[in-house]
């Protein structure tokens, strides 16, 4: 893939069923093995607790992907992904073996019926912006106009958000 003609674009990872942080290795992965995407960075993995009906906490985290796609192709690879690592469709906030969420795409904004950018729900998410934050701090929200830095430190502290890393090493320590 030519580095002078692809845009880079933020994407959201989530999963709360089997094992999740393998899920999501496999999934950046299949992108990253995809024509016209080249995944460029990711976050560390992240416990949080879910949004909606009782169920397992996710894993989540973000990646940076050079892209050559136009962004509905890009999220019409997105949904292939997730239904190739067995992602039904049903109820909203239902658990999920696999979530993709395309978050940013350059400055582009964008609202049509099937894709809005920035994604509609990124500055009000702390497991999406903290993770984010470790990879694009500098990225402005063509909304805002502040940066991913800004956003993710006014939301730091809300839902539970843990390192699985942090998580893990504590474990080790414990008798």
């Amino acid at each position: 893939m030519s580095s002078q003609s692809a845009a880079q674009a933020a994407i959201a990872l989530g999963a709360n069923l089997g094992d999740c942080q393998a899920t999501l290795e496999a999934a950046l992965a299949a992108l990253d093995a995809s024509p016209g995407v080249r995944v460029l960075a990711r976050s560390r993995w992240y416990r949080s607790a879910p949004v909606g009906p009782p169920q397992p906490d996710y894993v989540n985290g973000c990646a940076l992907l050079a892209v050559t796609l136009e962004p509905e192709a890009l999220l019409e690879r997105l949904l292939a992904t997730e239904r190739r690592f067995g992602r039904v469709r049903g109820e909203r906030w239902a658990p999920r073996h696999l979530d993709l969420d395309l978050l940013l795409m350059g400055d582009q904004c964008l609202a049509s019926p099937r894709l809005t950018l920035p994604h509609p729900r990124l500055r009000e998410r702390a497991f999406v912006l903290v993770p984010l934050a470790e990879i694009a701090p500098a990225w402005i929200d063509p909304i805002s106009g502040r940066s991913v830095a800004h956003l993710a430190a006014a939301l730091r502290d809300e839902g539970g958000l843990a390192a699985l890393e942090d998580e893990q090493a504590l474990a080790a320590l414990e008798p």
